[in-house]
């Protein structure tokens, strides 16, 4: 039998309340002198006292998805916990023109940081460096930019494991059954994340033996996963276990799963959405697990800018720095732990 490893098991979300952001970054440190364990920096109680005020600028996609909805969210109720923040916050769009414009703003604005998901990495990298020569730190979230140069601090979910992770837990469902038909649901697949949650998938079932049998590919909507999952089902007759990308477009998924009446198969989704945990809680359809990709992220973003900003660090590092590259977990969630983790979903 194949043993399900787990990933770390937990994520933090920033901004809930002041304490909750501190936390996240549970103690994060300055260039003083703590004085204690040999450590040189401001402490965690440092960094939760109210500093010098800063003003961070914050720039997302359109929220179409729900996914997109919580990182916006997660952003704002992130800043509205620290008393020493001013959030300038631009309307949300999917036109890099207007996203570019928008940053330009903060640059001319002389914001003190600015934390940037951008509609596309490649486009913003540019304006991103302009903001950077200017000396405001910019942290990047989930879309890297297509220079180092582009960014202080760079945010990410980790989208190769989220694939692992979710092979993972297919092989320890079916790590003893060789031959088992596993079947994929993809996202966009023209998108480096995608790819990457794919490479990951494949790697993972490779170690256990197993292979993807059949694959298709949506587009993160309800429709395009309807449609996607309505192809996948008709042109396979017997399904041992499906993993579907996203929770979004898995309500669509679930539609065609039901309406052609099969249920001979488990799946599992990614993400993280509260409709998708409630089910695998529920435990009465043949959604049985999902994989978590943190709707956070943004929210440590705002985090870390008001650090960097106020010449802090991190307090349980000993280098008295703030990381130049943080990737978070993608941990699985089961009905066996979703109580550890429906708080912090999103609504689809």
């Amino acid at each position: 039998m194949y043993t399900f490893r787990t990933r770390a098991s937990r994520f933090v979300v920033a901004g809930v309340s002041a304490l909750a952001a501190v936390a996240l970054l549970a103690g994060c440190t300055s260039s003083g002198n703590s004085g204690t364990d040999g450590k040189k920096g401001t402490t965690s109680d440092e960094n939760a006292a109210s500093g010098d005020t800063v003003v961070i600028g914050f720039s997302g996609p359109a929220a179409d998805h729900g996914w997109l909805g919580a990182i916006n969210t997660g952003a704002q109720n992130a800043a509205a916990g620290f008393d020493d923040v001013t959030l300038k916050l631009a309307e949300g769009t999917n036109d890099a023109n207007a996203q570019i414009a928008a940053v330009e703003t903060f640059i001319n604005e002389k914001v003190d940081a600015i934390v940037l998901l951008p509609t596309d990495g490649a486009a913003l990298t540019e304006v991103a460096i302009k903001a950077m020569q200017a000396g405001i730190p910019v942290i990047n979230v989930d879309r890297e930019f297509s220079s180092p140069f582009a960014a202080r601090t760079t945010v990410l979910g980790d989208n190769y494991g989220m694939g692992v992770s979710a092979g993972t837990y297919i092989c320890s469902q079916l790590g003893d059954k060789p031959g088992s038909f596993v079947a994929e649901i993809a996202g966009i697949d023209s998108l480096p994340l995608t790819q990457d949650r794919s490479k990951g998938f494949k790697d993972a079932l490779n170690d256990c033996g197993l292979n993807v049998d059949a694959r298709v590919a949506a587009d993160f909507t309800v429709a395009g996963g309807e449609s996607a999952a309505s192809q996948l089902l008709a042109a396979n007759p017997k399904i041992d276990a499906i993993w579907n990308h996203d929770d979004d477009q898995g309500i669509g998924v679930m539609a065609a799963i039901n309406s052609a009446g099969r249920d001979e198969f488990f799946m599992m989704g990614g993400a993280g959405s509260k409709n998708a945990m409630d089910a695998i809680k529920a435990d009465d359809s043949v959604l049985k697990a999902t994989v978590i990709y943190p709707s956070t992220q943004a929210a440590d973003g705002i985090a870390m800018a008001r650090l960097i900003a106020q010449s802090k660090t991190m307090s349980d590092l000993v280098t008295p720095s703030i990381p130049n590259r943080v990737v978070l977990d993608a941990p699985v969630v089961t009905k066996d732990n979703v109580d550890q983790f429906i708080d912090l979903a999103f609504k689809s």
